[in-house]
């Protein structure tokens, strides 16, 4: 049987309840009851681990606002959304404000239809672990974003104004996206029943199509099932791509404004033309890092990366990662292959068997001994004309021929199967080490693997600046030819295929981190061979078994390895540490010397 209400108890509590109520206002404290009410929450802000989004509308007045966005702290991206007046707002403070360049778009939800497919390669889901935080974090490392404490979101993990949806690889299990949406009803009680779009970010490494738009649909899905009636987010105005895409979903532009602190993190949005715009990702990196400090930049030609850096008196300049202070020796030795096999071999680093292109009886006599060669020109970079895993006699002439036109000389080296690992040395220490995965195709089960090829191409060129695409050339054919396939054959959907046996960058390979596990033995060749070649920035590659094992072979030696593969590990912060020790964090400065 049912209890009945006590209704004399609940009068009790009603009367205590006023009560409290009572003595509230009487103390000039006012009651949290904006949730029960139809205005919305005055002077409204949430912290998004990032920087905090202030909603203009509901600030009273501009000095209220100006005050909130002094308060933003070190390090951080605070956003004044949604600003009526902009010109009076950047009129009352125009030495600390500026109007943020992006442009506002709207997705109504409530004419909005879903379209649900299943992409091959990936499902959205929500943020569940620690672990998810800190790729993510990778991810805006990237992406050139401000980073958040992986507690934060651990702990906003159930927050009912913030949502994190996640990008899981169903291959691997990485994180490979993210997005981050705030309830407006929820976090400041709005009458319009609006909600936003924040940090949508894809990993640059991802191999599938469709995964940014997979999680704007996944977050307005989301939120329309909460009855919101729009969606809105924030793009920069000369982001062609996003904004394509937005479009393409229904959204729409609308006449809304945002207004940013004049901090660090947003110079290059307030600070006017970058002279430095031009040049490339690996040469930017370290002119960013060095304006940071104050040293002054001064670009010497944008197109192949030489700039030179001044500060107190001191002046270096460089080529991307190149600097004076390699000596043109350490660069020779680097340009030619065999002898800096023969270096490092000296000091103890373990190298492959090798010998110089000869005569076709010493080419079969290297291959029936080591079953399996790599084929590579005896100077060059980046990969051209390298051919990898060749087991037969002809490919291995057919490749030869294509060496020789990136180097009069090349050289055969026995093949070690295993894990191609970047191992960047600067000052004598190990800065960063990642492992490079060559080029992949998905199927879909009707493109054929020369569209495949195109379109992953296309998507490495523009995560990567242009500085990174698949080849369609005789090792490509090889490779997927070994698979079974042709360049004309449908990849049927949902399979990986392996396009190319080298890892490289420029040839469409993709890096992945594992600095906190490369085993010490690993680490030690590394320092063992850049001490050999004496220079004092470079890129060690060495074929091994696993990152956290220590079989290794040396593979090569780069004097000018490209420092901006390799977020989230401070490459440019070490680079720029080593040119004007001087500028070096003191706290960084005392971590050295207590390393020796």
């Amino acid at each position: 049987m049912a209890r009945r209400p006590d209704k004399k108890g609940q009068g009790k509590r009603a009367n205590v309840v006023g009560h409290r109520l009572l003595r509230m206002r009487e103390q000039g404290t006012r009651p949290h009851l904006e949730q029960d009410s139809d205005r919305p929450h005055p002077n409204a802000v949430i912290d998004c681990g990032w920087g905090r989004v202030l909603f203009t509308q509901t600030f009273e007045t501009s000095e209220a606002m100006i005050d909130k966005l002094g308060a933003e702290g070190p390090d951080r991206r605070d956003i004044a959304f949604y600003v009526r007046d902009p010109h009076v707002v950047l009129a009352a403070a125009p030495n600390e404000l500026f109007l943020d360049p992006s442009h506002t778009y709207r997705l109504d939800l409530t004419t909005y239809r879903a379209k649900w497919r299943k992409l091959p390669g990936f499902f959205v889901r929500r943020l569940t672990s620690l672990a998810d935080a800190e790729t993510v974090n990778r991810i805006y490392a990237s992406r050139n974003m401000v980073q958040v404490d992986p507690e934060f979101f651990w702990s906003n993990r159930d927050s009912r104004a913030l949502t994190y949806f996640v990008a899981e690889d169903e291959t691997t299990g990485e994180v490979i996206a993210t997005v981050t949406g705030v309830d407006h009803q929820r976090a400041f009680n709005d009458p319009e029943r609006g909600s936003s779009l924040w940090c949508l970010a894809v990993d640059p490494q991802a191999r599938y199509p469709g995964i940014g738009e997979a999680m704007v649909r996944r977050l307005a899905e989301h939120y329309q099932a909460r009855g919101a009636a729009f969606m809105d987010l924030s793009v920069l105005h000369d982001n062609d791509k996003a904004i394509n895409l937005y479009e393409k979903l229904g959204f729409r532009r609308i006449p809304i404004f945002a207004v940013k602190r004049k901090n660090p993190i947003n110079e290059k949005l307030f600070s006017g033309p970058d002279p430095a715009e031009n040049l490339n990702p690996y040469a930017r990196i370290i002119v960013d890092e060095a304006r940071r400090r104050g040293i002054d930049v001064e670009v010497i030609d944008d197109q192949a990366g030489f700039f030179r850096l001044s500060s107190g008196g001191r002046s270096v300049r460089c080529r991307e990662s190149l600097s004076e202070l390699t000596s043109a020796v350490a660069m020779s030795l680097c340009d030619d292959k065999a002898a800096t096999r023969r270096i490092v071999e000296r000091a103890g680093v373990k190298v492959p068997a090798q010998m110089e292109v000869g005569d076709d009886k010493e080419l079969e006599a290297f291959l029936a001994e080591h079953k399996s060669v790599v084929v590579k020109p005896a100077r060059g970079e980046q990969g051209r004309g390298v051919a990898v895993d060749l087991d037969t006699l002809d490919d291995v002439k057919a490749a030869i021929e294509e060496a020789k036109k990136s180097a009069d000389r090349v050289v055969l080296e026995s093949y070690f199967s295993g894990t191609d690992l970047r191992l960047i040395v600067i000052n004598f220490r190990l800065v960063a080490a990642a492992i490079r995965v060559p080029a992949q195709v998905v199927g879909d089960g009707k493109s054929c693997v020369r569209d495949l090829i195109a379109k992953q191409s296309r998507r490495r060129e523009a995560a990567t600046g242009g500085e990174s695409k698949i080849p369609l050339d005789g090792e490509t054919e090889r490779s997927v030819g070994r698979a079974g396939y042709s360049l004309d054959s449908v990849l049927p959907e949902g399979e990986s295929l392996q396009v190319r046996k080298s890892a490289n960058l420029h040839t469409g390979g993709t890096i992945h981190d594992v600095t906190a596990a490369v085993h010490p033995t690993l680490v030690e060749a590394a320092i063992s061979a850049a001490r050999a070649i004496d220079i004092p920035v470079v890129g060690i590659d060495l074929m091994v078994t696993a990152p956290h094992l220590p079989e290794y072979v040396f593979i090569e030696a780069n004097e000018r390895p490209g420092l901006a593969n390799h977020e989230p590990q401070p490459t440019a912060q070490r680079f720029v540490d080593l040119l004007f020790p001087l500028s070096m964090p003191a706290s960084v400065r005392m971590a050295q010397e207590r390393k020796g």
